[in-house]
């Protein structure tokens, strides 16, 4: 029986390009747009998880933020 997984990506703009990463297994693809980056993303994971024959669901990474002291940018200081 097939089931829905839920995973998780950050998407990131470098350059001209949006690049989105999948943080379960480490998987990173990229698009013109936000939604074309998650939407090759998508596709690489399934690919990768019928490939190597992965078992669902897998254990999810655990995320948290920290904070670090830094110097502002000008443009910062003028919003």
């Amino acid at each position: 029986m097939t089931e829905m997984f839920t995973f998780s990506a950050v998407v990131k703009k470098e350059n001209e390009w949006y690049v989105s990463s999948c943080l379960e297994l480490d998987i990173s693809s990229q698009g013109k747009t936000i939604e074309e980056a998650v939407s090759n993303l998508k596709e690489a994971v399934e690919f990768h998880i019928e490939k190597e024959g992965i078992t669902l669901p897998i254990k999810r990474p655990f995320l948290t933020t920290f904070k670090v002291r830094g110097k502002c940018s000008e443009e910062k200081k003028t919003l």
